[in-house]
């Protein structure tokens, strides 16, 4: 698994499969980006910045946030802490 390093965050994008008022079901390029992120690793934080998620929370982040990396078949984002707006309880 990729270790992010500092206030980084790996995540992966939870897929919402939306359906239209007329049944049409949306593929996820003709749908605006999800928002729901999944975490799958968090980085030890610095001395300024204290991680506030942990592994296996839902999150809600930045709309364009992170950089977007495959790894071992899976599309993945690196985002900062900062990046992360809320947590789904």
């Amino acid at each position: 698994m990729l270790k992010p390093l500092a206030d980084r965050v790996v995540i992966k994008m939870i897929e919402n499969e939306e359906t239209t008022k007329s049944g049409i079901i949306l593929a996820g390029s003709s749908k605006e980006k999800p928002q729901f992120a999944e975490v799958l690793e968090v980085g030890p934080g610095t001395e300024k910045v204290k991680m506030e998620v942990k592994k296996g929370d839902k999150v809600v982040v930045s709309k364009y946030a992170g950089t977007e990396v495959k790894y071992e078949g899976e599309d993945l984002i690196i985002v900062s802490q900062n990046d992360i707006l809320a947590v789904v309880e």
